[in-house]
């Protein structure tokens, strides 16, 4: 089965990612965008290097090469395996960043995605609902420099919870909403129950 976490900054997919993959056994695979792979991880440098200016364009197709590499090396070897792979973001933050917050366009967002996969989409996205102010809060509070998102500061947020609202109504066979706002064993759990629902 392939998972994604999705969610806004702060959100806390990442401490869910590494709990999903860790429940689900040994053999899951536990991979990251951008990222995963040497091309990913170089393109995560770039986008994420606050003192560099990215034309909202270039930004989604730096995405989206890291995104098809990250496929095509990693994830699809690990599905042919018949292992579950569970994923820290992917196509739907693309949509939600610079489909809606950025103005390209939600569906011309995906179709790219799309392309750039090869029709790829998780079998199950759990999107991590949270207020983009309690995020703030926990960013601020974990004491970490903003990255090149985060420090676009609020508006920018609220627009991308926005558009995972939207991901979310679009797709709601795919898609399932898990409030984000309690402790970290609470949110875990609620993530399990997706999880499970959906298995069985």
């Amino acid at each position: 089965m392939f998972i994604a976490l999705e969610g806004i900054d702060g959100s806390g997919k990442t401490t869910q990612a590494a709990r999903l993959a860790a429940a689900l056994g040994d053999d899951t695979m536990l991979v990251r965008e951008p990222g995963g792979t040497a091309a990913g991880e170089g393109a995560r440098t770039l986008l994420k290097d606050s003192g560099i200016r990215l034309d909202s364009m270039a930004e989604l197709l730096l995405f989206l090469a890291a995104r098809a590499q990250l496929v095509t090396e990693v994830i699809r070897p690990a599905m042919d395996e018949g292992r579950d792979v569970v994923c820290d973001r992917f196509g739907d933050s693309s949509v939600a960043y610079q489909g809606t917050a950025r103005g390209l366009g939600a569906e011309r967002v995906e179709e790219l995605c799309d392309l750039a996969t090869g029709g790829l989409w998780p079998d199950l996205t759990v999107l991590l609902r949270l207020h983009p102010e309690v995020a703030a809060e926990r960013i601020a509070a974990e004491g970490r420099a903003a990255d090149r998102f985060e420090g676009e500061g609020m508006e920018l947020q609220r627009r991308v919870a926005e558009g995972y609202e939207e991901v979310a109504a679009r797709h709601p066979d795919r898609v399932r909403v898990v409030d984000a706002s309690g402790d970290p064993d609470t949110v875990h759990a609620a993530v399990m129950a997706v999880v499970g629902a959906v298995r069985t």
